[in-house]
């Protein structure tokens, strides 16, 4: 049940036969949306944003529920419960997402409140991610994603739509958008403006970006967004390592766990000192809220790599789901000489005719380059983090060697 609406009560959950594999694609898929629609709902104070969330956490909820079940009795002797093991600590890990994502939420919901500045950080730190309801006159009602073609047109994605009490993740071309569909925009601050108008029939309107006044704030609230980034990275991570069965990728989910934990020591330090000088050093509860949250985020993704880093091996229910696959994730290390060395970043996408996504870059000499808006120059030595298809990623990792 979730934790902010005392008035819903436990919905009833019996078990119902199911594919584990499909209940664990669409935990995956709801967790990442349950992230990505905590920060908006706190980046734009958004109400309606953060009950999104609770809607989202109560089905979290029966997912979790109906996959435990599945699980259980699936296990027909001691090595299928070895096996299954792990997979039930992803189970447990996407819930423990959906958790830290409604106290995040919480912010808002109760009131808990943060400093100004802190929006205007995360704006510069996300892209920007509205709701908006498609209206009854909107010219995309009937039409299907390809043919309205947003995101060649503006850069804005659809991530998700909520149409009555259903949701759709990830929605393909062919999904085609309704009157009072509760659709979920993602993409530049631009796009959005020139998107949103068309589909919900109203003018978008940008929260203005405050500076911090006081220094150590500044440096809170710097730190949380970094907390943030690598914490989105991780969990990236740790379901690219459990359905490819990749050590690799289970320790750098390692490696960024701890990154955020000490992050998040010097953030507390940070936000304790900017109390002493802040009007109402209460408001600065709701950062301290925030930042609890986002380590949560980075341990439950570390949570989920259990299995690969114990070597207990993938269970064929997740190999299942990586025969369907048609987008990796991959770590390769840039060695010296290689092709890439000197190629430039824009936006994530490297200069090069292979068609991959770069999340990250871990830089030996300056740690984790994350970000949207990633813009650099790759280095011998950098080891990058990048999504792509089966073919793009070998071809990717050639030009590294």
């Amino acid at each position: 049940m979730g934790r902010f609406d005392g008035r819903r009560p436990p919905e009833t959950v019996s078990y119902e036969p199911a594919s584990v594999k499909d209940l664990l694609v669409e935990m995956k898929d709801t967790a990442e949306l349950l992230i990505d629609l905590s920060y908006s709902a706190v980046l734009h104070g958004s109400p309606s944003v953060a009950r999104e969330v609770v809607e989202l956490e109560h089905r979290m909820d029966v997912l979790q529920m109906r996959a435990r079940m599945s699980l259980m009795l699936a296990a027909r002797n001691p090595k299928e419960a070895e096996t299954l093991a792990p997979v039930l600590g992803v189970v447990g890990a996407a819930d423990k997402v959906s958790d830290a994502a409604g106290d995040i939420a919480k912010i808002v919901l109760e009131e808990i409140g943060l400093p100004d500045a802190m929006r205007g950080a995360l704006t510069e730190g996300v892209e920007t991610l509205v709701r908006g309801t498609v209206a009854d006159d909107s010219a995309y009602h009937g039409r299907t994603l390809k043919d309205i073609d947003l995101e060649s047109v503006t850069g804005v994605r659809v991530i998700a739509i909520r149409r009555d009490d259903d949701w759709i993740l990830n929605p393909g071309p062919k999904t085609r958008l309704k009157r009072g569909d509760v659709t979920l925009l993602r993409g530049p601050e631009t796009g959005v403006a020139e998107a949103y108008p068309t589909l919900a029939g109203e003018p978008f309107e940008a929260d203005d970006p405050v500076e911090p006044a006081i220094d150590d704030l500044e440096r809170a609230v710097d730190s949380i967004v970094l907390m943030k980034n690598l914490s989105e990275l991780a969990v990236d991570l740790a379901y690219g390592s459990v359905l490819f069965d990749n050590e690799e990728l289970a320790e750098e989910v390692s490696n960024l766990e701890i990154e955020v934990d000490a992050l998040q020591s010097r953030f507390e330090a940070w936000t304790l000192r900017a109390a002493k000088e802040a009007d109402d050093p209460v408001a600065l509860r709701g950062l301290i809220h925030l930042g609890v949250a986002t380590e949560e985020i980075s341990d439950a993704a570390l949570e989920i790599t259990e299995g690969v880093l114990r070597d207990i091996g993938v269970h064929p229910v997740v190999e299942m789901a990586v025969r369907e696959s048609d987008e990796i994730i991959a770590r390769t290390r840039v060695a010296p000489g290689s092709d890439l060395v000197g190629t430039p970043i824009e936006a994530g996408v490297p200069a090069t005719e292979i068609a991959t996504s770069v999340l990250a870059i871990r830089r030996p000499d300056e740690g984790w380059l994350v970000g949207p808006d990633l813009d650099t120059t790759i280095r011998a030595g950098d080891v990058i983090i990048a999504k792509g298809t089966r073919t793009s990623a070998a071809e990717f990792a050639e030009l590294a060697s």
